[in-house]
């Protein structure tokens, strides 16, 4: 079976059955053990002068390690390959904790506050529900592309080692790649990476929202806002995302307690934001979605 077709399939069971917590609870997930790896690594080697030295030799290591361990699966035949590409998508997983956020919205401001929390790093206790709901449509739009289209599209490029390569080094960047003083020379390396392998899959993600909504004559403003963005990535998915939905997304933000004025994207678009905003990102995720499923199958069928 070809590997655009185990992707298809991958991606449907995927959007059925999501992540089962009967599953989940009595087996460790895949990207729950990439993390404690990089945990067990990150307290062992980010410690002395060499730290950007440890975190390059670390990448090295992981990458070596997650491709010897994808060409070794891969030998156990399709049906398994399917499985894992499977459990490591997040389509419906990321759709259920968005649209989780607006029910609890519905209830109150402060179940909102509590459920955008599990989604985002930033503070959550003092935003309002246009906040609430920002922060919730960002992470739809970033987590598209991270959680689905990036990992398919490694695994569409390389089959199951290019997949597991792509997940452990974006776990990595989710733990280590922070420009603190604790983070920035051991993550160094994983964060740089994790731009490399995210830089077409961004782009690609923002294609899609944007031809599945107004088409691309607004392409260039949307490009133009992604390089507002401190990432040279997430700014593409989350600027397609705010000018499909018609809503001004990012601005102003703490970390920590201290607020940060980061720009708004697409300024121009509504600040007045709630629950039926976050429901029209859920829709949008699912348009994305199912946009890219057709063009995997297409080339499944070729």
């Amino acid at each position: 079976m070809s590997t655009a077709a185990l992707l298809a399939l991958a991606l449907l069971i995927d959007a059925i059955f999501g992540e089962p917590d009967w599953v989940w609870r009595r087996l460790p997930h895949p990207a729950v053990l990439m993390g404690r790896l990089i945990g067990w690594a990150e307290t062992h080697l980010n410690r002395g002068p060499i730290r950007r030295v440890n975190g390059i030799l670390l990448v090295l290591t992981l990458v070596g390690g997650m491709w010897a361990l994808g060409r070794g699966l891969s030998f156990l035949g399709w049906l398994p390959e399917m499985v894992l590409a499977a459990i490591l998508m997040a389509q419906r997983s990321l759709v259920d904790h968005v649209r989780a956020v607006g029910d609890a919205l519905r209830i109150s401001l402060g179940d909102g506050r509590r459920a955008v929390a599990r989604i985002v790093s930033r503070d959550t206790a003092n935003m309002d529900q246009s906040a609430v709901t920002r922060s919730a449509i960002e992470s739809a739009a970033e987590n598209l592309s991270d959680g689905v289209i990036a990992p398919a599209f490694w695994y569409l490029v390389a089959g199951l080692p290019g997949l597991l390569v792509y997940k452990i080094i974006n776990t990595a960047d989710s733990m280590i790649g922070y420009r603190t003083d604790r983070f920035a020379a051991f993550g160094w390396a994983a964060a740089r990476l994790d731009d490399v392998l995210n830089w077409i899959p961004a782009r690609f993600t923002a294609a899609l929202i944007a031809a599945t909504h107004h088409g691309f004559s607004d392409w260039g403003a949307i490009r133009a806002d992604a390089r507002l963005h401190r990432s040279p990535n997430a700014g593409w998915p989350e600027s397609a995302m705010a000018r499909a939905l018609d809503t001004a997304i990012a601005g102003p933000r703490a970390y920590d307690g201290e607020m940060r004025d980061f720009p708004f994207v697409n300024p121009h678009g509504r600040h007045d934001l709630g629950p039926d905003d976050i429901d029209a990102a859920c829709t949008a995720l699912w348009r994305s979605w199912g946009a890219f499923l057709a063009i995997v199958i297409g080339l499944a069928l070729i």
